[in-house]
């Protein structure tokens, strides 16, 4: 990941949470072909001091065989975008651009034993269950012939990360009264990824003159 500006940069901590809050990205490895890649849902271990990343695929998906224990693979993690016009800004002459945030993780991919599983899919379960505003639900209330097909039909793939980058693009270099006039914007919009952003550009400067305060 290019981080555009220091100030953008996500810590190593928050990215972790910001990640696992989201749990859900893009996989990423290249073949002999060019890239290949895959929308996954994840969840995040620490193993000895180690960040792993456990992910699955159906076993049929071509990214499988790329697990080998030596191939670099890429998890991207998309949090909220939304674009702003240059005449939003309160001063003059700006350039249109996206605000964002996003999370990069890369390192090495493992296959895991078949099983694995079932641990990785109580854990991936409880992860997702626990978002929702209902008694969860778990891997144990299916019919066992049906659950035991299901889980025989995917790999569960480790990735070792090594790497972690983060950035979190929201005007931090801009001027008060353009940081403002951007968030007044944004919290007008109809879709909530872009009233979601305006949120957090009033919490990394709380105070100013805002028309829909926190």
């Amino acid at each position: 990941m290019h981080i555009l500006r220091p100030q953008f940069r996500i810590e190593e901590s928050r990215a972790l949470a910001f990640a696992a809050e989201r749990g859900f990205g893009v996989i990423v490895a290249a073949d002999e072909r060019g890239p290949r890649a895959s929308h996954v849902p994840f969840v995040i271990e620490q193993r000895d001091d180690r960040v792993i990343v456990q992910i699955h695929l159906t076993a049929k998906n071509p990214l499988v065989q790329l697990a080998d224990g030596n191939r670099r693979f890429l998890l991207i993690v998309s949090g909220d975008d939304a674009y702003v016009s240059n005449d939003w800004y309160a001063s003059r002459d700006n350039v249109s651009t996206w605000l964002y945030e996003a999370v990069h993780f890369s390192g090495v991919a493992h296959l895991a034993e078949r099983d694995e599983n079932r641990a990785h899919g109580d854990a991936l379960l409880a992860a997702a269950e626990a978002r929702l505003p209902k008694p969860p639900w778990d891997l144990a209330q299916m019919e066992p012939t049906k659950r035991e097909t299901m889980l025989a039909s995917i790999r569960v793939i480790d990735l070792v990360v090594d790497e972690i980058e983060g950035q979190s693009k929201l005007n931090q270099h801009k001027s008060d009264e353009d940081h403002v006039a951007v968030a007044n914007q944004l919290a007008r919009a109809e879709e909530t990824g872009s009233r979601r952003l305006a949120e957090r550009m009033r919490t990394l400067r709380p105070g100013l003159g805002y028309d829909v305060e926190q």
